[in-house]
């Protein structure tokens, strides 16, 4: 723990200011003045651990010397160790009754701690020694006033009036920083008040100088819970668990959060894998067991709707990522996500409400202005022609399906099947059926249709679509050229079992 540069300075100042008496004090015993020395030097170097080592020395050498449980203390002091402050300056007083400096420094920590009435005590005591000291009569003046203000405060909370308390509490607490039952209370208001951040951060102020107070690891770990963190969660509770392995409410919050974070950690490691189908499986099966604690809930509904999002089951991850913004409706990731659903599903509308919603929560989210753009280009799009329409597939349709539904349609509407008018028509269908397996079948142009431009489209790209340009074979699927036979009339005929026409 580094501290703060104030207190620092303050102690060297004090080192200073106590040089002349430390001389007469140990300059009668060498190895206590070479601890001194020593320890002092390492002190303006910020090796306080090593500096304390010193003090203890000195103090192991010459038990009774109280300027050296002064200085010890008042590094004590500076590094935030209270309890070992109070300690030595106890028995500076205890050695040296009349020294004035050690009671004022005891009768300001005890303040600060909220010990009120032992801080009126020493500040009595310094007042009858010194009755011109300022310090002692600013603390000693502060106290009632600040009793009064104690009782408000604990009439405030326990009428439910916690914007009032806080108030009260916050000013109390620049004045005793250190008092653990304020602080408490003050966490206990910004939980009332949903700021559940700042009752952690009060919780840890207090857990820093009383680390054996399992009940307050306890609450810790379920505030951080709350907030829907697990690892910190188990952090505070293993702390409880540490002091007192026995403790039955620590050891229940325990096993139970642990199973939660399991859950959590199995979905991103699927999820991080490339797992979808079991990432969605795990958060299907996480999110029965929390029912009470909102933002864990919507975590793992969140967590479902994106695994179902990337397997492409695009159904299930609307009615996951509906759930989910049920609990926060605000949320923009999920709402893209859920916009993305809709996409899947080519229900453009739906995709660009959610998109719209996204961006005015976050108007720099460049996800949801790309989202936008997306649905609206694919809606505009679809008032066209429709690639995966045409074949009948979905937009997941693999390579595989893709080929598998043109050679069907292809074999239905081969215009060597029909006569007269109806031969017009079925060789305007055969060119879309070809022109939709060209773009489904080619990465490049069917990332192009899926991100709303037609690569096929003569007001995008330079002439129009040819399905016999090139040497384009409409039935071509990279096979060998045995395959394939070209008949007077341009047409291609394949020799495999797919296709038997008469």
């Amino acid at each position: 723990m580094v501290p703060p540069a104030h207190l620092i300075i303050s102690l060297l100042y004090l080192l200073r200011d106590f040089a002349d008496v430390k001389c007469q004090q140990w300059l009668n015993n060498p190895d206590v003045d070479r601890h001194i020395q020593l320890g002092r030097e390492l002190l303006t170097q910020g090796l306080y651990d090593d500096a304390l080592s010193h003090y203890h020395a000195a103090v192991e050498v010459d038990p009774y010397n109280y300027l050296t449980y002064y200085t010890r203390a008042t590094v004590y002091l500076a590094i935030g160790k209270i309890a070992s402050a109070i300690k030595d300056l106890s028995k500076v007083i205890e050695l040296k009754p009349d020294f004035s400096a050690a009671r004022l420094q005891r009768g300001n920590i005890l303040f600060k701690q909220g010990k009120l009435d032992e801080a009126h005590i020493d500040y009595e005591n310094v007042l009858r020694i010194d009755p011109m000291n300022q310090d002692a009569h600013h603390g000693y003046t502060l106290i009632d006033p600040i009793k009064r203000d104690i009782q408000l405060a604990y009439a405030m909370v326990a009428d439910h009036s916690y914007h009032e308390a806080l108030e009260i509490l916050t000013r109390l607490l620049q004045e005793m920083p250190w008092d653990a039952k304020l602080r408490e209370m003050r966490a206990q208001c910004y939980e009332a008040l949903g700021d559940l951040m700042s009752a952690i951060t009060d919780l840890r102020g207090i857990l820093k100088s009383q680390t054996d107070s399992q009940l307050r690891y306890l609450k810790l770990s379920e505030l951080y819970y709350e907030i829907g963190d697990t690892e910190e969660s188990l952090n505070a509770i293993r702390e409880c668990l540490r002091f007192d392995p026995d403790h039955k409410g620590c050891f229940t919050h325990y096993k139970y959060v642990k199973k939660i974070a399991a859950h959590l950690k199995a979905i991103d490691d699927f999820m991080n894998e490339g797992n979808y189908v079991d990432c969605a499986a795990r958060a299907e099966k996480a999110i029965p067991l929390e029912t009470k604690v909102h933002r864990i809930m919507y975590m793992l509904r969140a967590k479902h709707c994106k695994c179902l999002n990337k397997a492409q089951k695009f159904n299930e991850a609307v009615i996951a990522c509906t759930d989910a913004l049920k609990i926060d409706p605000d949320d923009l990731h999920v709402l893209c996500e859920r916009g993305d659903a809709h996409i899947g599903n080519e229900n453009y509308d739906d995709a660009i409400h959610d998109f719209q919603k996204a961006s005015s929560i976050n108007d720099h989210s460049q996800r949801a202005h790309d989202g936008l753009r997306q649905a609206q280009k694919l809606q505009k799009q679809a008032k066209k022609r429709n690639y995966y329409a045409i074949l009948g597939v979905k937009r997941t349709a693999t390579k595989r399906e893709v080929l598998k539904a043109y050679r069907k349609l292809a074999q239905k509407w081969h215009p060597d099947n029909f006569q007269g008018d109806e031969k017009a028509t079925a060789e305007k269908k055969f060119i879309d059926i070809a022109a939709a397996k060209e773009v489904l079948t080619d990465p490049e142009k069917r990332q192009k249709f899926d991100s709303g431009e037609d690569p096929l489209d003569p007001e995008s790209q330079q002439g129009g679509f040819n399905p016999f340009q090139h040497g384009f074979h409409p039935f071509d699927r990279g096979g060998d050229d045995q395959d394939w036979k070209e008949d007077n009339e341009g047409y291609y005929f394949v020799f495999v079992e797919d296709f038997e026409f008469q």
